[in-house]
This record gives structure tokens, sequence and C-alpha cells, in this order.
């Protein structure tokens, strides 16, 4: 997806760490409660410093939404996650996005025309009145519309779980809401709940959709329970089995924690696997001492080793590799933001059509009442 993000004025990108402090604290200390800012885990500390909340996505949009007093909601995220802001956030509110270039590779690995064409594929082999759509948070707003207005629902990673138990009923309790389900963007997610609630290999396939169908046979999509889409998160796909041993190897009693965006292979050799918050939990309560290594991003890692230095706590991945398009959001681009407010420019407004919000909205409400 093609964002446009000029070049920050001069000002900015030559100030110091300890003037953009300044001006960032100036500017928060003047707008008061007016500004709302949210800070998601895996930004910089130079950021979170000035968190009124943190969170992960979903999260941070319903502090948003709660926060009816703010007029301004700075979300130090992503694109997608600025767009659920606005969706859920009430008509005064404005939702700023620091840097527009802030998006999510694997949010945009699935966009709408590539859906749309997807469905329309499987309409010529199969009945879609009975596959429901399900779209992971990490998301467009275009594609969390195209989820409510075709009976599915969005999920996170702490409860897709629930929302494909909802969608498909593997129990027989006979409330399925259909006999397939379309998921996307994140194929290791998908796989990983779908074995969770035991499916096995031959009920998943992945749908590319760069191929005809897919890159299936009809055979196959008729044959399927689970649709996954090939997208997948540039920062946990990374994590391999190699990581997990190499750190067994040498911390024997240590305790591996893993992000569901990560490969199934990754998955089934952790001690314990679940969302953003959930892996913060873990850490919290891990015994003092513990030894942990994680497979998640590289900023939330070292915050919670700043934050337990009772506990030995490293990322899995040596190269310890950062989530780039979050990183784009620096103190420069805030401070440039928050300034603009003091000058009465809104800059950077996230805008969701109303069609498209009331539909996405849908999605999103279906999800809450299924969780």
């Amino acid at each position: 997806m093609i964002r446009l993000q000029g070049a920050l004025p001069e000002r900015y990108t030559s100030a110091s760490p300890e003037e953009l402090a300044e001006w960032i604290g100036s500017a928060k200390a003047t707008l008061g409660g007016r500004v709302l800012l949210l800070g998601h885990h895996y930004q910089r500390d130079e950021v979170m410093v000035w968190a009124d909340a943190r969170g992960d996505s979903f999260g941070l949009s319903r502090t948003a939404a709660a926060r009816r007093d703010a007029e301004f909601i700075v979300f130090c995220g992503v694109h997608f996650m600025a767009e659920s802001a606005d969706i859920l956030t009430a008509a005064h509110q404005q939702v700023l996005l620091p840097d527009l270039n802030a998006g999510c590779s694997m949010a945009d690995m699935a966009d709408i025309d590539s859906v749309e064409e997807a469905w329309e594929a499987l309409g010529r082999v199969s009945d879609v009145e009975r596959i429901v759509p399900i779209t992971y948070m990490n998301s467009s707003a275009a594609l969390k519309a195209f989820v409510g207005a075709h009976g599915g629902a969005v999920c996170t990673s702490s409860n897709a779980r629930a929302v494909l138990n909802w969608a498909l009923d593997p129990k027989g309790t006979g409330q399925a809401a259909g006999d397939k389900v379309l998921f996307f963007p994140d194929q290791h997610l998908g796989r990983n709940t779908g074995f969770d609630l035991g499916y096995g290999e031959d009920d998943m396939v992945v749908w590319n959709p760069r191929l005809e169908l897919g890159g299936l046979e009809d055979a196959d999509v008729k044959r399927a329970t689970l649709l996954l889409w090939r997208g997948h998160c540039s920062v946990h796909q990374r994590f391999s089995p190699g990581h997990v041993a190499a750190f067994r190897a040498e911390h024997p009693d240590g305790i591996v924690l893993v992000h569901p965006e990560c490969a199934h292979e990754v998955v089934v050799l952790a001690d314990h696997v679940g969302s953003t918050d959930s892996i913060i939990r873990a850490v919290e309560a891990a015994p003092s001492g513990s030894t942990i290594g994680i497979a998640t991003e590289i900023h939330l890692v070292k915050r919670l080793a700043d934050e337990h230095p009772d506990k030995r706590i490293a990322c899995l991945d040596p190269l310890v590799c950062p989530c780039s398009t979050m990183f784009r959001i620096d103190a420069a681009h805030l401070a440039w933001i928050r300034e603009g407010l003091l000058e009465g420019e809104v800059r950077n407004r996230i805008v969701v059509d109303e069609e498209t919000a009331g539909l996405a909205r849908i999605a999103l409400e279906r999800m809450l009442e299924i969780t």
C-alpha cells in the first residue's frame, strides 16, 4: 500500500534528543487532556516514555473509545491501528498517525481487491454462503468491512480460538456459522489456532492470492475446512526451531514464550504461546531468577528485560529484528505532530469513510459478542 509522508522540516530532523524531549513535554503540558497518546508495545522507548496508555492494537483502540474527553488521539502504532481507533471513537475525536509510512507488511499482504477476487473464485467451486470470512485485527478497515458485510468477524491473537470456534463449531453444538473459513491475512495464526482446535494438516490449505484459485485444485477447496491466506508477520516468521534449540541447549531450565504469529514448528516447542499481552503476563508470573527466551519483537523484549531486572530475558533471535514499519515513528515525528496541534494544525489525520466504518464496526462488534 502506498502512503505519502513527506520529509520532516529540518528543525526536527536536526534536533537533539534533549530538544525533542523539551518540545514534546512543553506541548504535552499545554495541550493537557485534549490529547491522548497511545503507545503500542513494539514502539521505541523514546516514544513510549510519553504514552498515556500502552497496549496492543485493539486494546488501545478501545482505550481511545473510552476516553471521550480527548479531542485528539495520537496513535503511535501503524496504519491499521489508527483506522481501528477512528472506527471506534466518537465523531468529535480525531485520530493522528505520526508517520503515514508506519504500515504493517502483514496487513498489506491482503488487500480488498485480492480478497474480493478470492471470494468470487471460491464462489465458482463452493457455496460461499457456508464460508465464513475471518480477518485478523492486523488488516485494513476495508477488509474488516468486507468481513462485516459477509457474515464474518474480526479476531485478535488472544481470541482467535473463540472466533474460529464460533465460525466452525468443532464441538458439534449446532451453532456453526459455516462449513469453511477463509482466514486472512496471517496463515500462521490461522494454522496454529486450527491445530489448537483439533484440526489436522489435511483440513488446512494455503491460499496464494497470486495464483488462480489460490494455487489450489477444486477438490482442495471442497475438502479443506480452513483456507489460510498466504501472509505472515515479517518479524515473527524469522523465528525457527533452531532458535529454540539453541536457547534450550544453553538454558535447559529456561522458559520459552512464543507469539502465535510464529510458524507452527516453533509454536509446538514453546512453554507458553500467546498474544503480546499474554507474553507480558507470563513474564510477570515467572519466578524471580527465571531465564526467559521470547519470540516476539525486540523493543518489547528489551522493555520487559528492563522492567524485570530479577529475571534474565532475551530475544530468541540473535539478530533481534525490529518491526521496521513501527520503528518509523520516533521522537521527531511525535514532536512534529504535537507542535502542529499547538499551532492549530491537525497533521496526518486518519479518516475511515462512514460506509466502511459502519461495516467494519459490525465485524468488530460481532467479535465482542463472540468473546
